[in-house]
């Protein structure tokens, strides 16, 4: 239960972020990304969505798959973040090669939940 709330806890703020300081956000977006105001929303709103739902038992199965969906779909933009270091170079580039490997015991925490228990 504690995990479960730390984890939607921290959801609820990143995709709130997403909204109160969406320019950096923007930043992160490969150019390739098409409207990319609508996907950092979009995103946004699934992390504050997935995090809430995690506190219910009637969505957290349904929350738990989105969250994992949207940590393997925003794997591009942390790739970008790499390849184009020298556009984020406030962040050291160690960081971000740890970011990558992040990803995955995030997936791994959010697919905990998808089961019923």
């Amino acid at each position: 239960m504690i995990g479960r709330s730390i984890f939607a806890i921290f959801f609820i703020i990143a995709g709130a972020l997403h909204f109160i300081i969406p320019q950096a956000y923007l930043k992160i977006m490969p150019p390739f990304s098409p409207m990319p105001l609508t996907l950092v929303q979009i995103s946004g709103a699934a992390e504050v969505l997935g995090g809430l739902g995690l506190f219910l038992s009637s969505t957290r199965q349904v929350a738990a798959w989105g969250l994992v969906a949207l940590l393997i779909a925003v794997l591009p933009a942390n790739i970008y973040m790499i390849i184009e270091h020298s556009s984020f170079a406030s962040i050291p580039l160690w960081a971000l090669w740890l970011r990558l490997p992040l990803q995955l015991p995030l997936i791994y925490w959010a697919w905990l939940y998808t089961t019923r228990r």
